[in-house]
């Protein structure tokens, strides 16, 4: 089969022929129809200090598809060859207290699909059955393989109470800009996108009813003002990971505040520890999807009305994988999904 692998230790992705992979009992073999390109396949594809220090070489790549089951292990008993899915990326263990008590996204054993294990940037995959997520008619299979991102947004986005609440996300990135569309689609009032790329702000603008702020250009209290808010923004959603932008969001955050942090910082930095004491703002790590409940919550959206399919900004057959990676790591564009069929 072809497949995308990580064949070197250097800045690269090279198309190879695998073999097809083998599944165990509590598996499915999945003939993967679309795939998309995340944040972290650029890191893999850079081979940056994180990826060199992750993945090991030679690994096939990618976590975000959606495909067709076309065989089961022996044990499987709820899924059948014909089903569409797409999948959770995050691969459990099953001894530790929070897998036992069924909070699957905190177990420490975790191994992530196209980082630990082979993935899913080739024709087929094999993914364990507890990890495949059925696809409703209604959700096509290039929606389906963007469900992963979109769950880190719903993640994100569901952190805290957002109803009625004035929202500010720092980060106009794929995941930021589903993120605003979430807020939306659940009842925020006022949702505030930053970003400093005029593309990104561009792009989330077009996706969802929010305000796109260039923060190089324009002061956040000047948005506030025209908004009508008086005391700053209740939940603050930083997608990013960059420095100022947590600075700024803390300073622009109402006493009592709540902040979900999805961005990842290249490396530690300092901030004022004393303004989220004195000001009792709440922060709130996220890393991925609550399995499962996430999974539910964005196919449930998806089906009464979300729409993020904007954010979707290229589609190229897998072959021009090399065209899709480049673009990818210049930034600027929305979500490149790859087409295996």
């Amino acid at each position: 089969m072809r497949a995308l692998v990580k064949a070197k230790p250097e800045q690269g992705i090279w198309m190879e022929e695998r073999a097809r992979p083998e599944i165990g009992p509590k598996e499915v073999l999945v003939r993967v129809h679309k795939t998309g390109i995340c944040g972290t396949d650029v890191h893999i594809y850079k081979w940056d200090a994180w990826a060199q220090n992750t993945v090991p070489v030679p690994m096939v790549v990618g976590h975000e598809f959606a495909g067709e089951i076309v065989e089961v292990g022996s044990d499987v008993k709820d899924l059948a060859i014909g089903q569409r899915v797409s999948g959770e990326g995050h691969v459990v263990g099953m001894n530790s207290r929070a897998s036992r008590a069924g909070k699957f996204h905190l177990d420490p054993e975790t191994r992530g699909i196209g980082v630990n294990l082979p993935g899913a940037f080739a024709e087929y995959l094999a993914l364990p059955a507890f990890n495949a997520v059925p696809l409703p008619d209604s959700i096509d299979d290039e929606l389906g393989a963007i469900l992963d991102p979109l769950g880190n947004a719903v993640h994100t986005a569901l952190a805290f109470d957002i109803v009625g609440e004035d929202v500010l996300i720092t980060g106009a990135g794929p995941i930021g800009i589903m993120g605003a569309a979430v807020a939306r689609h659940v009842g925020a009032r006022h949702v505030v996108i930053t970003d400093v790329n005029p593309q990104r702000l561009e792009l989330a603008g077009k996706v969802a009813d929010v305000v796109p702020v260039n923060v190089a250009e324009t002061e956040l209290r000047d948005v506030m003002s025209r908004l009508g808010m008086k005391e700053g923004f209740d939940v603050g959603l930083e997608m990013s990971g960059a420095p100022a932008a947590l600075d700024e969001m803390i300073a622009h955050t109402v006493m009592g505040g709540r902040i979900a942090l999805l961005g990842i910082p290249a490396q530690p930095f300092p901030f004022d520890l004393g303004k989220v004491v004195f000001r009792m703002i709440t922060l709130k790590g996220i890393y991925g999807r609550e399995m499962f409940e996430t999974w539910h919550k964005m196919l449930a959206m998806l089906e009464s009305g979300l729409d993020i399919r904007g954010v979707i900004t290229s589609r190229m057959p897998a072959a021009d994988y090399q065209k899709a990676f480049e673009s990818a790591a210049a930034g600027g564009e929305g979500k490149i999904v790859l087409d295996w069929q």
